[in-house]
């Protein structure tokens, strides 16, 4: 009788989240495949589980797909596990579970942390749907098109990134979606847990300045459909002249006055310029 496949979420951080049924399913199957030995070990360790580790990412999944499938086929009971949280969301996995539904073998779930999830929790975002978008492409071409593609898209998306790639992604989200809402949730359920509410630009400006440490996990709002016009442009930038007037900054005026009256910040800022 063939054996089943486990698919185990890990602690994204802290290992406090590691669930009894997680340890317990770690214990009683026969081998375990994990994204890095290495990372797994120690989580084994903390937990004092012993069992034989087997190396499965994304450069050799196919192929090692192939051997796992042939032992649980043969009755033992594998786990498969990613460096943090649940396997396939961004982390390797999808081709072996696959090609075990394609052989019959039953493929259960012990669910755990997700990074993607607990991070739209701490937005605050007023919205309930949102797009999971993982990592932007490092190729400029596929970059660029995974860009342009949800320029309008209206539900929440969520990204990841690395701390030496953050800017670069920054800027390029500010210049293909805009200037928008966002909230960066940087190490999760770890010791510099940090979570900020700001907007691209800001961010851009933050990090240029500072350099990013640790994983980060970028929530976007999503594109907000076209103010209401209450007033015209030329009643909206004599609004804003007033503002300056009782010592409000050019920039923050217009920004006030196209809150107050649905026109363009950019339009209401450029005829204050020419004056």
């Amino acid at each position: 009788m063939p054996g089943r496949l486990f698919v185990v979420g890990t602690p994204i951080g802290n290992l406090g989240d590691f669930s009894p049924r997680a340890v317990e399913t770690l214990n009683a199957c026969d081998f375990i495949a994990a994204e890095d030995t290495r990372v797994t070990l120690k989580l084994l360790n903390h937990f004092g589980i012993k069992k034989h580790l087997v190396s499965c990412h994304e450069h050799n999944e196919k192929e090692k797909s192939f051997d796992i499938i042939e032992r649980i086929l043969g009755g033992e009971n594998c786990a498969l596990v990613s460096d943090a949280g649940m396997p396939c969301v961004s982390d390797p996995g999808s081709e072996l579970i696959n090609k075990c539904h394609e052989r019959g073998i039953e493929v259960a779930a012990v669910p755990g942390p997700t990074a993607f999830a607990t991070a739209f929790a701490l937005s605050g975002l007023m919205c309930k749907r949102f797009t999971f978008e993982g990592f932007l492409s490092t190729a400029k071409r596929s970059r660029r098109e995974h860009l342009e593609s949800i320029k309008h898209e209206t539900r929440a998306m969520i990204f990841y990134e690395a701390p030496h790639k953050l800017v670069y992604t920054l800027r390029d989200m500010l210049e293909y979606l805009g200037d928008r809402r966002l909230t960066i949730a940087r190490e999760i359920t770890k010791i510099h847990e940090q979570t900020i509410r700001t907007t691209l630009s800001e961010a851009v400006k933050h990090y240029e300045e500072n350099t990013p440490k640790g994983e980060f996990v970028l929530i976007i709002e999503g594109e907000q459909p076209e103010k209401e016009q209450s007033m015209s442009l030329e009643e909206a930038v004599e609004y804003a002249r007033e503002l300056q007037k009782d010592g409000m900054p050019k920039t923050a005026a217009a920004k006030e006055a196209a809150n107050f009256s649905g026109q363009k910040k950019s339009e209401i800022y450029k005829k204050l310029t020419e004056e």
